[in-house]
This record gives C-alpha cells, structure tokens and sequence, in this order.
C-alpha cells in the first residue's frame, strides 16, 4: 500500500465512512487528495461537505450540481428499456455509480490525480459498479478500496477511528442507525442494522419520501404525463427539466403512498440482500410510459424490448454501463422511441399508479378495426384460416400420439 501514488481522487460525501477514509489515506498512502461531491438530488445540502474536506486539510475540492446530467443522460435511457431488476427493483443506485466514477476520472485527468477511490464496501454492488467505470474510461488507472485494505471491519471500529482523529461524527451515527442509506433524485435505499432480518417489517419512521399509504388522502390525485419520443417532457401541460420533472413526480407520488418496494435481491458478488426502497417518481413514470408504449410500439418491437429488459436491467445492475453490449441495446432500445409521443392520464390513490387514459398522434391503436360494430376492415372469416394454420403442426402431433 501507498507505494507510487501523489494524488487521489476521492468519490467523497462528507459523511462518516468517506471522512474517515479521508483521514485514512493520507496516513496510509501519505498523498494528496482530490475530493468530488456530486449533487444528484440526495436531498441534502452538500456545501458542508466543501467545509469538512477544508477542515480535513484538502485543497482540492469539486463539487457540482449533476441533477439534470443524472436524470438526462442516465435514469430517462434507462426507463426507455422500462428497467426492472429482478422484476422490481428499478436500479436507483445502480444507475448513479457511473456518473459518479465518470466525473471522478474526469477529475483525475483535470488535477494530474493518478489514482481514484471509493468508499464501497467489499461485500455489496457498489465497489464492482464504481471500478468497471474507472476501468472502461481509464484502463490503467489505479483503484484503491479502503474496506478492502484496511482493518476497520465495523461501525464501532470507524466511530473509535473518528474520535481518535477528532473527525466530526454525525449524531445520527453516535447512536448506532437501524439502516445504512443512499439517496438520490431517484430513490432512497435503506439496508442493514433492522432490516437485516428479512421477517422483520420496516419501521414506519424511517421513510423520507412517502406517506404510508393507508395515511394518503382518500382523494385521488389525477395528472397528465406527456411524452415525446420516449421521454416525460411535461406534467399537467407545464414543461419541465428532466431533474424537475422527476422531482415533481416524486412529490405528487409520495403524498399518495406511492413507491415502496421491500425486496430480497441477489448481488452481483453473490449474497442475497434484503433493501426496502422508496422511488414515488420512478414507479409513476414506469407505469405511464409502459400505457405510452401500449399505444404507439409496433407488436414485435414492444415484445422484443420486454425480451431484453432483464439482460439490460442486469447490466446496470451489475455495473456495465460503459460497456459495447449496454451501448448495442440502447441503441436498439432508443431506435424504438422515435413515435413514443402522447400523453398519459393517472390517478395516483393510496399507493396505487391506475391509468386512466392514454393518447398519440402516432397511436397504433385503430377503433375502426378493434370495434364490436359493423366495420368494412377486417372480415371475420379470415380468422379460420389463421387458426388453422396455427394449429397444423398441433393437429399433426396428435394424430401421430
């Protein structure tokens, strides 16, 4: 360790664990350090991560407002594949890791920096999403893992490592959390402490972004989702941001109980892990563009796509963002989105996401053909034919039973 770097790049939030490894690399590998703060919606403000790393003895400090980057370039591609890992999880810390370990080698190469970290533990996701990134963009760029270097295996080790460096300890973390989190415009995860018994209910004090939903308004909330080729432009007719947008959904969302996924999952590195999520916004937008897609996507293109969602959700799950299959299927996935144009009614009520409309200018759907009425475009007759054909190897198989 600390053989032939000078300059870190470290992926910091000014919170406990990143303080300590702060503190931690420059005893161990005696180097500069670079600190990146990224702003991707946590809700938190993250200035006082700027005063913390000055205090900590850094020079070098970035921080910077990535919402609209975040949500643009990375959480709309992905909910263009309707993105469901495990058939529910909708990847709100997945798709954040290679924004922010771009940035980092971004930053690496803007500084002079010749190594990057990260404060990934080396049980969970995060570490392999974090360093496929670094690898991808920077082949030989050199990675250090702190929890897997050093000897500070729990909590208690990390608050005892704090106090001996007078670094300033959350109060929030004197008293030992139920759950580690992760928050961002996308979602909020909570794991560990409490809920590493998968029998044992979440507690209700813990959510951030959502009423329960038995203690939503007993009136419905109706909104307008509009589309344009593939992607949320506007809610109630009033256009906005990608970031804005999401945030907006999240509010009408969580003030109905929308959004709260209690999941046991299968990690990359190859536990099962129990997470209970909040993504209001995320679980709207996933039901209105599924209502957008059922109208405007040609048969075969929409049962191809949901073909292909669990090998691309596993991708991004996994960590393989910058990689040729990820970029080969959102190329198929985006060439898909050209007509996804229209708006969406919804009513969000309880926790439950109920459309209620859906509308196109380039609606496949024709009422002349499906109707129950008398119509001149489709002649019924021709159906036994096409049964017949489809039955022929069925009848064939029979006969030789």
């Amino acid at each position: 360790m600390g053989r032939g770097v000078k300059k870190v790049v470290l992926a910091y939030s000014g919170g406990l664990d990143t303080s300590v490894i702060l503190r931690w690399l420059r005893d161990v590998y005696r180097c500069e350090i670079v600190t990146f703060t990224a702003d991707i919606g946590q809700g938190e403000e993250v200035e006082p991560a700027r005063a913390k790393a000055e205090m900590l003895g850094v020079k070098e400090i970035f921080i910077e407002d990535l919402r609209e980057t975040f949500v643009r370039d990375y959480v709309f591609p992905m909910f263009r594949a309707n993105a469901l890992y495990e058939g529910a999880y909708l990847l709100g810390t997945s798709i954040a890791r290679p924004l922010i370990a771009k940035r980092q080698i971004e930053i690496l190469d803007a500084t002079g920096a010749d190594a990057v970290a990260h404060g990934a533990t080396g049980k969970g996701n995060d570490q392999v999403r974090f360093e496929l990134t670094y690898y991808a963009l920077k082949p030989d760029v050199h990675v250090i893992a702190p929890w897997r270097e050093w000897d500070l295996n729990s909590r208690a080790a990390l608050i005892e490592y704090a106090r001996q460096h007078q670094i300033p300890i959350p109060a929030d973390k004197e008293g030992e959390p139920p759950y580690s989190m992760d928050a961002n415009l996308l979602h909020i995860s909570y794991e560990g402490k409490a809920l590493e018994d998968p029998w044992v209910a979440p507690d209700e004090a813990m959510f951030r972004l959502s009423v329960a939903p038995e203690a939503a308004p007993d009136q419905p909330t109706e909104i307008v989702i509009d589309f344009e080729h593939g992607d949320p432009v506007a809610v109630d007719g009033e256009r906005l941001t990608p970031a804005a947008l999401l945030a907006r959904l999240n509010r009408l969302a969580g003030a109905n109980g929308i959004g709260r996924r209690d999941l046991v999952e299968n990690r990359f590195v190859g536990m099962k892990s129990r997470g209970v999520y909040e993504t209001p916004g995320g679980t709207v937008l996933l039901e209105a563009r599924r209502a957008m897609e059922s109208l405007t996507l040609d048969r075969g293109a929409a049962h191809l796509k949901d073909e292909l969602m669990p090998r691309y959700a596993e991708l991004i799950y996994n960590g393989f963002w910058f990689t040729p299959e990820r970029q080969a299927l959102q190329t198929l996935i985006d060439g898909t989105q050209e007509k996804v144009t229209g708006s969406v009614r919804l009513k969000l009520y309880k926790g439950n996401v109920i459309v209620t409309g859906r509308r196109s200018p380039y609606s496949l759907y024709d009422q002349e053909i499906v109707t129950f009425e008398a119509d001149r475009v489709y002649d019924q007759r021709d159906a036994e034919g096409f049964i017949r054909l489809n039955a022929l190897r069925l009848r064939v198989g029979a006969r030789r039973r």
